[in-house]
This record gives C-alpha cells, sequence and structure tokens, in this order.
C-alpha cells in the first residue's frame, strides 16, 4: 500500500551506509555504479567513488570532459547503484545531475594529496594515449611546472551532485527466504511516497 511520507530517504540511505561501513569494510560502501546516457543514446556504467551525501544529493569528483562529464551535459539524468554484498542489501538511487559550486569543487582538490591533484592535470580523460610512457611525461611536465607552488585545480576538473527523485533500498532476508524492497518517490511537492514490497523466494 502506498502512503505519502514525509521522511527523507536520505536518512534511511546514512543509516545503511554508516551500518555498512561499520560492519562491512570489504563492502567498500562508498563505491557505487553511476550510470549515465551516453551521446551516442547508449548506457553506459562505471564505478565512482561517492565522496559526500547531504540533505540535498549526493557528490562525487571527476575531469568535466570525461566521457561521464560529456554524457551528463548531453541528458543529466542519471543513476546510481550501491551493491554491498556482505550486507546483502542494495540501493538503486535516480535522479539529476548538476556541478556543484566551484568553491566546493576548490575546496575538495586542496584536500586531496599532491599526487592526485597532478594527476588532474596530467590526465585527459577525453583523449586516447599513445602509451603509458605519454601519461608519465605528462605528469613529470605538471610535477615541474608546479614545484614549489599550491597546485590550482584545473578547469576542467571539479564535482557533480545527484539531487535524486527515486530510491529502492533493497534487503534480502536469507534465513527467511524473502527480499524487501522500500521505494520512495518524490512527490510535485516535494514529499516522498514509500512503498513497501516483499518478494518470496
Amino acid at each position: 500500500m502506498n502512503t505519502p511520507d514525509d521522511h527523507n530517504p536520505i536518512q534511511h540511505f546514512q543509516q545503511w551506509f554508516y551500518e555498512v561501513d561499520k560492519a562491512h569494510p570489504e563492502d567498500e560502501a562508498n563505491a557505487m555504479l553511476l550510470s549515465t546516457i551516453g551521446v551516442d543514446g547508449f548506457p553506459k556504467s562505471r564505478i565512482v567513488l561517492l565522496k559526500r551525501f547531504t540533505w540535498e544529493g549526493f557528490i562525487f569528483f571527476t575531469n568535466y570532459n570525461s566521457e561521464k562529464g560529456k554524457a551528463i551535459a548531453h541528458n543529466n539524468k542519471v543513476s546510481i547503484a550501491f551493491n554491498w554484498t556482505a550486507a546483502k542489501k542494495n540501493v538503486l538511487i535516480e535522479g539529476e545531475a548538476e556541478k556543484i559550486a566551484d568553491n566546493l569543487s576548490e575546496g575538495y582538490f586542496e584536500s586531496r594529496p599532491e599526487g592526485s591533484k597532478l594527476g588532474a592535470w596530467a590526465s585527459d580523460q577525453s583523449k586516447v594515449v599513445s602509451s603509458r610512457k605519454v601519461l608519465e611525461d605528462q605528469l613529470k611536465h605538471y610535477e615541474t611546472k608546479f614545484k614549489n607552488q599550491t597546485i590550482p585545480r584545473p578547469e576542467h576538473w571539479g564535482g557533480y551532485m545527484i539531487r535524486p527523485n527515486r530510491f529502492e533500498f533493497i534487503e534480502h532476508n536469507e534465513i527467511e527466504e524473502y527480499t524487501c524492497t522500500i521505494i520512495y518517490k518524490l512527490l510535485p511537492d516535494y514529499k516522498w511516497l514509500k512503498d513497501i514490497e516483499y518478494t518470496h523466494k
């Protein structure tokens, strides 16, 4: 039965996330499968790392010129999935991605190790490189360029926030042999509609 629910499902996510992170570190709680619609019209998925989540959404960082960056610029409807195998839990989220404010990207970039900062400059994800040596040479170039300097954030690198409009929380109970799925859908008045489904094996 569907019932309106003011409860923000991010509270639900927060509870599961910290439970998994503490009890099952092997699940890498912040690893998420990001799916986009490519500029060629086909869906594409890859693993990225969730760096932060707030009441507004889920934040990750990448090269804006990467395939996923170009896909989001073309169609910002995306999905993310968390597969917490050891905990027997999955979370599926649909929403829209948008760039976060420059100052937020700057703040996160400043917190990164020097090697990661240089990597953001050296790795041009929009182009195919002919060999590993090309990447190594690019890295050496930027090591020299920014020697004894504060490494600035490249304009082509920053964060995205995914603002969710649908959640699925899936929990597998192997002892009693059923799966519980809790679905939240965002309504036009920004309240959440909650539905609980049980599927028996």
